[in-house]
């Protein structure tokens, strides 16, 4: 690869709150509104950023991402790209950890994986590949999606193997960023991670 960074700034923003979100029950493709919080989440979202200048937004369909970009507000065209949606949960969809963990002791998503739904092998490749595009991008990039799947894209960003997203809490409304340390497509780097919206 080249010396030179093609895309700027990722910012990774998780969604706002929702019922599920709050009460920790693992939410794929269920597709919930935001609380009230989370609309007051989102919009903080907005203020923090509003200074920067975007090039591409980014978000998943699902509506509790999409609602968050849209009280974002952050002006810059946006597309929806199906490669943000959450983890496919399948049987565990739903279900909080500890449930999870009665029926399969020492369960962990980034290990595992979910019957019926995504492997970890799967979220690695659909990772992967949206980070390949990503780098074909120009400058400041924001990416509205969910919990787990940017835990995965933040540790396959870096080059480290999957498993280690279980090493990244990420809360509804936070704001993180990658990047590159001096400026090099070669070192790419976690600048900011799990900023809280402050609501």
């Amino acid at each position: 690869m080249g010396s030179e960074a093609v895309v700027g700034q990722i910012y990774l923003i998780r969604h706002g709150e929702t019922e599920w979100s709050l009460s920790g029950r693992h939410t794929g493709l269920t597709d919930l509104p935001l609380t009230a919080r989370g609309e007051a989440q989102a919009r903080s979202i907005g203020e923090r950023l509003r200074a920067l200048e975007f090039s591409t937004v980014l978000t998943s369909p699902l509506q509790r991402a999409r609602r968050t970009c849209e009280l974002a507000a952050l002006e810059a065209p946006t597309h929806r790209e199906d490669a943000l949606c959450e983890w496919h949960y399948g049987q565990y969809e739903g279900l909080t950890g500890a449930q999870i963990r009665q029926r399969q002791p020492g369960w962990d998503v980034f290990r595992n994986g979910c019957p019926d739904g995504e492997s970890p092998e799967q979220v690695c490749r659909r990772a992967d590949a949206l980070i390949e595009r990503l780098r074909g991008l120009d400058g400041r990039v924001a990416l509205f999606s969910h919990g787990h799947f940017l835990r995965a894209l933040a540790v396959r960003w870096i080059g480290l193997p999957l498993v280690h997203g279980s090493n990244f809490g990420l809360e509804a409304g936070a704001i993180s960023q990658l990047g590159y340390e001096h400026q090099r497509i070669e070192e790419p780097a976690i600048e900011l991670w799990n900023m809280a919206s402050g609501v």
